[in-house]
């Protein structure tokens, strides 16, 4: 999931670049925004009116979308972080959704705006605003869609022809693309940054031997990573916090000449985090032939159990339906000598 996100400034209002990209991403005419001399951006930006509601989160703040804020927490003492992937590579994060963004009121005068003299189909599309009458004197809010970010290689569900829809304040039939805890775990999910395996070799990387057990430590501490996505704006306001849990190192030997060519151990709590003591783990990998003049590609990764809360709280109670597990990795280069007798 991007934690840290690098916010860029948007206008509050028309936020009217990247039609042209709208159009190729929907396969459909877009009703293209009036004024594309404005600055824009679907990343969003950090707005003021967003109090920080994570407690705890001191890193990788950032926002997505337009008002969504994403905090996470630190990630111990490793050097290096990489977005966590997925253990499911058919999981995908959403492509885009609709978030409260107008009043009646300024949803009028942002059509009237950005529209004023706009060609087909923009003309039509405030035309069927204007005959709604924008709604002007309803309770409730217009929401309008939102992109995880600005690159339009993937095609959003949403018509062209309802880029932004009426949300009343108790709404019989929410629209499948609304915003919701889930999503806000989705897109926090995608954002998260994981320590990379702070993995330690005995003997080093460049002085491993032919048949002597490689024992794999850890040189740092790390506990559970969380990332919390939240939405504090027009009185709207939810949260969802995903929580990264590490339960498993994997090693990999780079080489079908080792025994075992790949080795689980399973990380335990202690005092200052999550560790792997593979003294007496019974599969610490051995080399049998030598890496000559190369080296052999060894590479450690970390499972994370991944939950998710409906709120800030990354105690809350976990919520369905889960999202896959999360993987962290890191590959360095061994080498691997023979000599012509180990003393043990």
């Amino acid at each position: 999931m991007r934690a840290g996100i690098e916010a860029r400034a948007v206008h509050p209002i028309l936020r009217t670049a990247a039609a042209a990209s709208l159009l190729v991403a929907l396969g459909t005419g877009y009703p293209a925004y009036a004024g594309d001399d404005q600055v824009g951006g679907d990343q969003g930006a950090v707005q003021d009116d967003q109090p920080n509601q994570d407690q705890g989160a001191n890193s990788g703040h950032g926002a997505i979308g337009a008002h969504i804020r994403i905090n996470q927490s630190k990630t111990g003492s490793s050097d290096t972080t990489t977005t966590a992937t997925s253990s499911n590579a058919n999981w995908k994060p959403p492509v885009c959704w609709y978030e409260p963004m107008y009043t009646s009121k300024e949803y009028e005068e942002f059509i009237k705006s950005a529209y004023n003299g706009a060609q087909e189909p923009a003309a039509s599309y405030a035309k069927k605003r204007e005959e709604e009458k924008y709604h002007k004197g309803d309770k409730g809010l217009w929401w309008q869609v939102q992109f995880r970010d600005d690159t339009y290689t993937q095609a959003c569900p949403v018509t062209t022809d309802n880029w932004e829809i009426w949300v009343p304040p108790a709404d019989p039939q929410p629209d499948p693309n609304k915003l919701t805890p889930q999503t806000l775990s989705e897109l926090a999910y995608n954002s998260t940054k994981l320590p990379t395996p702070p993995v330690e070799l005995s003997p080093r990387a460049d002085r491993l031997i032919v048949n002597l057990g490689t024992r794999v430590k850890f040189k740092g501490d790390f506990d559970r990573v969380w990332t919390t996505a939240s939405i504090n704006y027009k009185g709207v306001q939810m949260a969802a916090t995903t929580v990264a849990t590490p339960v498993a190192l994997k090693v990999e030997a780079g080489t079908d000449d080792a025994d075992p060519q790949t080795c689980t151990y399973d990380l335990v709590k202690g005092k200052g985090g999550y560790t792997v003591d593979s003294e007496n783990a019974g599969c610490n990998v051995t080399y049998r032939r030598s890496s000559g003049t190369g080296t052999y590609p060894f590479k450690a990764s970390i499972t994370w159990k991944v939950t998710w809360t409906d709120s800030a709280d990354p105690d809350g109670p976990p919520q369905q339906p889960g999202l896959p597990d999360g993987l962290s990795t890191y590959q360095q280069d061994v080498t691997v000598k023979e000599i012509q007798s180990v003393n043990r």
